[in-house]
């Protein structure tokens, strides 16, 4: 009966992680504050690491260490590194520099290197020292590539074979380190100066002849990413070929590393977070402190594309103001500047989000650069012969006396807008991709804002022209 709970408690965190977390925080910082510290430890037994850490990140400051070392010593390692980078500033600076020693002594390497990340160079050139010779060797070493390249990411715990072992030597070697690393269902074969020759699973390793050789079960075509790649083609690449970890090979082709799928789940998130920043206009920094940022740091990551895209509306008004003339003569053309701006802006929000968005999976390359534009191009026409359909009977009857003008004006230009802001929806990010740009920059309040300038220039020129001809 107790397993079938325990079970179905497992369950139910997995299931409903934010809930269950959610909960725990709360009878967490009920019982710590009454002083019933067995019944922390109670409480926390069936609970799972990541979800662990999320209620400790949700207590008072002065609370989350408390928690954290009611924790036995191997559950408190994991549940560190699920926790935001500031708790586990917070607890560096309130558990005994022993405590603190040991914690960083057996974290990963990659999980280790995220945590220096965040950490004043002063308190990370201390840590180093303090650790011990093969783990600071370590250390250093993922320090020193580039960040968010693939030698930042990976982590060096990972089993690597020889060809000339058994199955049943290999088998023996796997158990024995199996321990201390990351993962043990992806195997590689490397030769006596650790190039890579090799990869075989956990499974074909198990199923295979004891006796065999391990030059005659790997596979010898091994698809791996080079330290100096970009974290985003390594998420990539791990997604299209479904794997659990890629090897990452420094320039002599020797295995440094592995960079498994759990860490690419983060890259993934960073990337996009970063992504829709971007498209909102919004200088964000690092995501994770965004929400904690004070009233002023917030304020000062969107005054400067606010600051340039006031800028830029500037010029809306000026281009209204040089074709006084014409709204002076048609009052009413006035009345619908507001939804031709709204509907370029709209039309060209919307391009840019999909081409954007195709650039980030690499799926607008399958159907081609021009193709795309001029795809984008046609639907935003045909979107203004849509809209015009309901716009122009309605600018008909609301124009009374100047109904054909208006009417006319107002049909022409919401189909040239439309067009225009989806091909320049399109183009624009395009262009900042070949240009090595992230295409992101080419937001959506950037095109919104450029096209509405376009958008006014085109509605009064041609509403001129118009009243030229009729007049």
């Amino acid at each position: 009966m107790n397993e079938e709970i325990g079970a179905s408690r497992e369950t139910q965190s997995l299931a409903n992680g934010s809930l269950v977390a959610e909960a725990v925080a709360q009878q967490l910082e009920a019982m710590l504050s009454a002083g019933n510290y067995d019944g922390v430890k109670l409480l926390l037994s069936p609970v799972q690491p990541v979800d662990i850490a999320q209620a400790i990140g949700t207590l008072p400051m002065i609370l989350q260490a408390l928690a954290f070392r009611l924790l036995n010593k191997n559950e408190a390692i994991e549940v560190y590194e699920y926790l935001d980078p500031s708790v586990q500033q917070n607890l560096l600076d309130r558990l005994r520099s022993n405590e603190v020693l040991d914690l960083v002594e057996e974290m990963s390497p990659d999980d280790r290197v995220r945590l220096f990340d965040e950490l004043p160079a002063k308190v990370v050139r201390r840590l180093l020292a303090e650790l011990s010779p093969e783990e600071r060797r370590v250390t250093a070493q993922l320090l020193g590539y580039e960040s968010e390249t693939a030698g930042r990411l990976m982590t060096t715990e990972f089993i690597d074979l020889k060809e000339f072992l058994s199955v049943s030597q290999a088998l023996k070697l796997v158990r024995q380190r199996a321990t201390f690393s990351e993962t043990i269902y992806s195997l590689y074969v490397t030769d006596k100066e650790r190039h890579l020759t090799g990869i075989l699973s956990l499974r074909d390793l198990v199923v295979a002849d004891p006796e065999s050789l391990i030059g005659e079960v790997m596979t010898r075509e091994v698809v791996n990413v080079r330290t100096d790649t970009d974290q985003e083609e390594v998420a990539r690449a791990i997604q299209r070929y479904d794997f659990l970890a890629l090897p990452v090979v420094d320039l002599e082709k020797r295995l440094v590393g592995i960079v498994t799928v759990d860490d690419v789940i983060d890259v993934i998130e960073q990337e996009a977070t970063r992504d829709i920043y971007a498209a909102g206009a919004v200088q964000a920094g690092d995501e994770d402190d965004y929400f904690q940022s004070n009233l002023f740091v917030v304020a000062r990551r969107r005054i400067v594309w606010l600051a340039v895209l006031v800028l830029a509306n500037g010029l809306t008004t000026q281009v209204i103001a040089m074709n006084d003339e014409v709204l002076k003569q048609v009052v009413l053309l006035t009345a619908f500047i507001p939804l031709l701006i709204g509907a370029g802006g709209n039309v060209g929000a919307q391009s840019s989000t999909v081409v954007i968005r195709g650039l980030s999976t690499q799926r607008i390359q399958r159907l081609g650069l021009f193709r795309a534009i001029a795809k984008e191009a046609l639907a935003g026409a045909l979107l203004g012969v849509l809209m015009a359909v309901f716009v122009v009977p309605f600018a008909w009857w609301q124009g009374q006396g100047q109904g054909p003008l208006v009417a006319t004006a107002v049909g022409i230009s919401l189909i040239a807008i439309t067009t225009l802001a989806a091909t320049a929806g399109a183009s624009l990010p395009l262009l900042f991709d070949r240009m090595g740009l992230d295409p992101a920059l080419m937001s959506a309040p950037f095109i919104t804002t450029a096209t509405d300038v376009a958008g006014v220039l085109i509605y009064l020129k041609t509403a001129s022209w118009l009243l030229g001809r009729l007049g």
